[in-house]
């Protein structure tokens, strides 16, 4: 069969060419999404950090995870979705309790207290809590060598970034903050864990969509009657370029390359945002708000991020093996 067809003036001219020049440029452009996902998911935690300086961090989270679920939803109604189910409600309500509620809500108040680089590294790890509560109090799994060792890593990087922290520890405040992100992150990791075993066969981002507008709902609700809220025609404009950036920038655009790039490239290729995300946010956080970054913290944070990464390789090995 050939491959090849001639135009008007006799020169034969490939009919591969174009399927392969098309399936290159959509590759390229799912790169080029990832590298959109790494780099600004990083930043939100800066962009967090700066909007509690001026709204009550509840507020402020329920803001943002209002307005981009109402967007979220608005482009699936669009499309033709449909009102859910009572029982998807009930899923979308506790999967919103556990992911956006208490982590956003938890993870954005702490930015009240503690350096946005070390927020994006605790954050980072929930993958070690997902490790830890599957193997210890789900027990719907055993540790390998890989991932037992990618545990001691992830731990004791987080304590070699602690340690160039020691005197702020007995800093209440800091404390409080070094808390709340900790439960944020192990929220993280249960909410991932229940999704997994209870959410199937439901478009994720329509989930997605409605967990973050409920879960905005809620956090709005507790903001007003906790007396942390701030009328809006007081708020400062400053706090305005925050939201905007997390609604526009963090959800909306990042969470659409996402998409795109998963739809495009292998899950394993996309997934190493989560390694470069709180690269970023650290070296982010030192250069736009001087906050703190020596040799230890550097140390620490590449000894956690090789120790997640040693802990998804060593899952990802055990369920290649069941599977065979």
């Amino acid at each position: 069969m050939k491959n090849y067809v001639y135009d008007i003036y006799g020169r034969a001219k490939s009919i591969i060419e174009p399927v392969y020049l098309r399936n290159q440029s959509q590759k390229t452009k799912a790169i080029l999404a990832v590298v959109v996902v790494c780099f600004f998911w990083g930043t939100t935690w800066l962009a967090s950090k700066k909007g509690v300086q001026y709204m009550p961090a509840l507020q402020l989270a329920g803001i943002r995870q209002f307005m981009a679920g109402s967007f979220f939803l608005g482009y699936f109604f669009i499309k033709g979705f449909k009102i859910p189910t009572r029982d998807q409600f009930i899923q979308f309500g506790w999967m919103s309790l556990l992911m956006i509620v208490i982590n956003n809500g938890f993870s954005t108040w702490s930015m009240k207290y503690i350096p946005s680089g070390l927020g994006a590294v605790i954050g980072a790890a929930s993958p070690l809590w997902i490790a830890l509560l599957s193997t210890f109090v789900f027990k719907e799994t055993r540790l390998n060598t890989m991932t037992i060792i990618g545990l001691l890593l992830g731990i004791s990087g987080i304590l070699i970034i602690f340690s160039d922290f020691l005197q702020d520890l007995f800093n209440s405040s800091f404390s409080v903050g070094v808390l709340l992100n900790l439960v944020a992150s192990v929220t993280w990791a249960l909410g991932t864990i229940f999704t997994v075993k209870n959410a199937k066969h439901i478009n994720p981002y329509f989930s997605l969509g409605w967990q973050m507008f409920l879960g905005g709902v809620v956090l709005l609700t507790v903001a007003w009657f906790s007396n942390q809220y701030t009328p809006l025609h007081k708020v400062d404009t400053a706090v305005w370029y925050s939201i905007f950036y997390l609604v526009f920038v963090g959800s909306i655009i990042t969470y659409s390359a996402f998409v795109f790039a998963l739809k495009r490239l292998p899950a394993q290729q996309v997934s190493i945002y989560a390694y470069i995300n709180p690269i970023v946010a650290v070296i982010v956080g030192a250069l736009l708000n001087h906050e703190k970054l020596t040799m230890i913290i550097a140390a620490g944070t590449l000894v956690t991020i090789f120790g997640i990464y040693l802990v998804n390789t060593g899952f990802k090995r055990k369920a290649r093996a069941e599977s065979e």
